[in-house]
């Protein structure tokens, strides 16, 4: 029998990708699992995000919505959206839809074949976002590998499956973009298995990211620096990881 699962959107300003993204997910989750919930966690926007997200909770009740009143990040969000799951499996994903949520399936199997804890997908290609955000990005996990030992493809990218029992194992404290190396270092270091499966990207067509931005980058590195020496005397040597 396969396993439940949730899906946990963080979400600021994204009503162009709400009805999009939270169909897509219960598409491809219910593909995976006959249990299945979209946790959807509202970081204070200031658009029609909230109230389109609740119509949606309204029409379908495998469909949650939290609300934070004030903005927390990115870290902060994933956070209220991993402490509210409930499912046994549980998957972070973007709502402007990187990846086909098509793929969920095949990482679902993939993690129970290598009977692993975690699931970390890299993007077979990352030039249609630019050359400058590519450069970002390469950089960055070559960063991470460096410092923390972490040998991932694709540290920051938006398609991360885990099983929910590994969350009581590891406190994650990252309040903005450190959030997705900070997870990745803290499973490692608890003992996780974590392998890597790729996918085809799809760069986001409606409103702007922010992502690449000066203040976000410098936040990120804000953030690991303070945060870096709790991971880094952690087990360098644990856990394993594998590519797909």
């Amino acid at each position: 029998m396969a396993p439940s699962l949730s899906v946990v959107f963080p979400m600021r300003n994204e009503e162009a990708y709400v009805e999009r993204a939270v169909t897509a997910a219960l598409e491809g989750a219910a593909a995976a699992s006959d249990d299945v919930e979209i946790v959807v966690v509202d970081d204070a926007s200031t658009d029609r995000t909230p109230e389109l997200l609740e119509a949606l909770a309204a029409r379908d009740s495998r469909v949650r919505v939290l609300h934070h009143p004030r903005r927390r990040g990115l870290g902060g969000t994933l956070r209220t959206g991993y402490a509210a799951a409930t499912k046994q499996l549980v998957l972070y994903s973007d709502a402007d839809l990187p990846f086909d949520f098509q793929q969920v399936p095949r990482a679902v199997r993939l993690l129970a074949y290598q009977e692993a804890d975690v699931l970390a997908a890299y993007r077979f290609d990352r030039t249609s976002e630019g050359a400058l955000r590519t450069f970002y990005t390469l950089a960055y996990s070559a960063l991470v590998r460096v410092v923390f030992g972490l040998r991932l493809r694709d540290v920051n990218f938006s398609f991360k499956l885990f099983r929910r029992s590994l969350l009581p194992r590891i406190e994650l404290r990252s309040e903005g973009s450190f959030i997705d190396a900070e997870f990745l270092v803290r499973a490692r270091n608890a003992g996780a298995r974590i392998v890597q499966m790729g996918v085809d990207y799809f760069p986001r067509s409606r409103g702007a990211s922010t992502l690449a931005s000066p203040a976000v980058i410098g936040g990120l590195l804000l953030e690991m620096a303070r945060l870096a020496p709790g991971l880094v005397g952690g087990r360098l040597s644990g856990g394993r990881s594998g590519a797909q």
